[in-house]
Parts: C-alpha cells; sequence; structure tokens
C-alpha cells in the first residue's frame, strides 16, 4: 500500500538544502511556474516551496499556492525520483484558476523522472 502522506522528512527546511538545489539543478518550468532539481542520496524525493512576497503580495494567496504544490507532490511523490525538488512561483500564477494550477503541476512533476 501506498504512503500519501507529507512528512516533515519529505520537505527541505534549511537554506543550506535549498542552496544545494540552486547549485546545480535541472529545470522545469512554464511561465507561471519553475521547478529546479537535483538528485538525492536519500531515497526518496523532498519539496521545498518559494514564493517570493515580490510576485504575490498577499499572504493568502501565497499560502493557497503553496497548499497546490504541497498537495499535487504529496499525491506524485511515490512517482518520482530520488530528488530534492524546489518550486518557484511566478508573478503570472494569480491569474490561473486553482484546477489550471494543479494540471499544470501534476505535468511538470511527471516530466521530472
Amino acid at each position: 500500500m501506498l504512503n500519501y502522506f507529507f512528512k516533515k522528512k519529505s520537505r527541505l527546511l534549511k537554506p543550506i538544502n535549498f542552496e544545494y538545489v540552486f547549485k546545480k539543478h535541472f529545470l522545469q518550468k512554464t511561465f507561471e511556474i519553475i521547478i529546479l532539481g537535483r538528485p538525492n542520496l536519500l531515497g526518496y524525493p523532498r519539496l521545498g516551496v518559494n514564493i517570493p512576497r515580490k510576485n504575490i503580495k498577499y499572504a493568502y494567496k501565497r499560502n493557497i499556492i503553496k497548499r497546490l504544490i504541497r498537495e499535487t507532490f504529496r499525491l506524485l511523490q511515490h512517482k518520482l525520483d530520488s530528488m530534492d525538488f524546489v518550486v518557484i512561483a511566478k508573478k503570472n500564477i494569480i491569474f490561473l484558476k486553482n484546477k489550471n494550477i494543479i494540471n499544470m503541476l501534476e505535468n511538470l512533476w511527471l516530466n521530472c523522472r
């Protein structure tokens, strides 16, 4: 049976983890979202989210986008390689409906394999 939880070990929490991904990464992107990834040796994927206040002014909008990112990752993490991912949201994402964001994220996650 598959485990669909999003536990603390599946998150990038420390700045050094983010720097590791930023130094040498592969890139999947659209006009609204960038996903950076780098292989890890842990045996499972991890996620970090970066949504600058400069790009999205209101906290409640940033939080909605973070929830959508975490939810799509949680559901597809068993299909992903053992990598560290950082998702960066751009300004244009606020013009999309939630369903469109979810579809776009699912396509990006599946292309990250």
